[in-house]
Parts: structure tokens; sequence; C-alpha cells
């Protein structure tokens, strides 16, 4: 009876609390065990066959604990606002982005650099926040634009900037990959109904 009746944002807080455990689990054990070394064996390696692997696991892996320390607070709060939406529609967007930003950086980075890091779905976030206040229309959706937009509008600035150390084609992609997931999964409640491509309830 009790489950029952259970908040849908005390599931969403665990789901959103479990993933952000297990990227502190596993950058925690590769930087106490040398011979993993993740971000060798694992990050996107453009260009290069053994780095397709890196397209499915880089969004967990990051290279160093302020690799990780800055990406954790951005992941739990605009991952927070897509999960408003409800657990599917983030799942959803988190795997297509990942897979939109890991094959975009495969094909267009720099051949000899590897990319690893969650800031590829901390942007797909950003993306799908937009726009879907675009498209719903709605008092919530504007509001979490706003608020997103207000907190982490300057990670947009690492698009037009090319910094060493910094990946602007994860960001740019995972970016396309939250707007392209919003278009397909989003509909919208006005008169002039627009209706999902693809329906995820």
């Amino acid at each position: 009876m009790g489950n029952k009746n259970r908040s849908p944002f005390y599931d969403n807080a665990l789901l959103l609390m479990g993933i952000t455990l297990c990227l502190w689990v596993i950058t925690i054990i590769d930087q106490n065990t040398p011979d993993w070394n993740l971000t060798i064996n694992y990050g996107i390696k453009p260009k290069i066959a053994t780095g397709i692997l890196g397209i499915f696991t880089a969004p967990f892996i990051h290279i160093n604990y302020p690799h990780l320390i800055g990406n954790t607070l951005p992941f739990m709060v605009l991952g927070g606002m897509v999960l408003f939406s409800g657990r599917r529609k983030f799942i959803f967007t988190s795997i297509l982005s990942a897979l939109i930003s890991g094959i975009g950086i495969w094909i267009f980075a720099r051949e000899g650099t590897i990319h690893t890091g969650a800031s590829t779905l901390i942007f797909s976030y950003l993306g799908f926040i937009i726009i879907q206040a675009w498209i719903t229309r709605s008092l919530l959706s504007a509001t979490l634009a706003i608020v997103s937009g207000a907190l982490y509008g300057t990670l947009l600035l690492t698009l037009l900037i090319n910094q060493e150390g910094i990946s602007w084609h994860g960001h740019l992609f995972g970016l396309i990959g939250g707007l392209v997931s919003g278009f397909l999964i989003l509909s919208s409640p006005s008169q002039k109904k627009r209706k999902a491509v693809i329906k995820i309830d």
C-alpha cells in the first residue's frame, strides 16, 4: 500500500542519486587503481575503431576528481529538471543524447584526443529543457528554462571558446542530442496540438 502512494519525486531522487553515486564509485576506483586507466581504455577516441566503445562508456568516466566535482552539481540539477517530465523521458533523453554526442565526437573531434565525462549529458538536459519550453509553452517548462538558463546559461559559452581540456564537440553534440530528444518525445497541449513523434508516457 505504501509503495503505491509513494511520491514520484522520491523515485526520481533515488534514480538521480543512484546514477551520481555510480559516477563517484567509478571515479574513486579508477583513481585508486592505476592499472585500470579507464580514460585511455574506455574514453571516446575519435576516428579510431577501438574508440567506438567509448561512445557507450565515456559519460560515466572522469579524468580526475575536479572533473567529476565540476560535473556533479549541474548533472543533478539539470537532470532533476528533466525528471519533472517523467523518468521514461529522462532515460530516453540520456541514452539518445549519449549516442548522438558520442557518435558526433567520434566522427568530428580531432584524432589523437580522448573524450570523457558526463558534460555531454549535462548539455543534453539543457537542450531538452530549452526545447520543452518552446514546445509545451507551459508555466512549469518556462520556469525550468529560465532557472536553468540563469544557473547554467554560461555553459553555452564553451561552445564558442576553444579551451584546452574541454570537449566542445561533446558539449555541442550533447546539446543537439537534447534538442532532438525533446523534438521526438514532447507534445504540445495547446489548441494547435503537436503530437510527439515517439510517444513515451
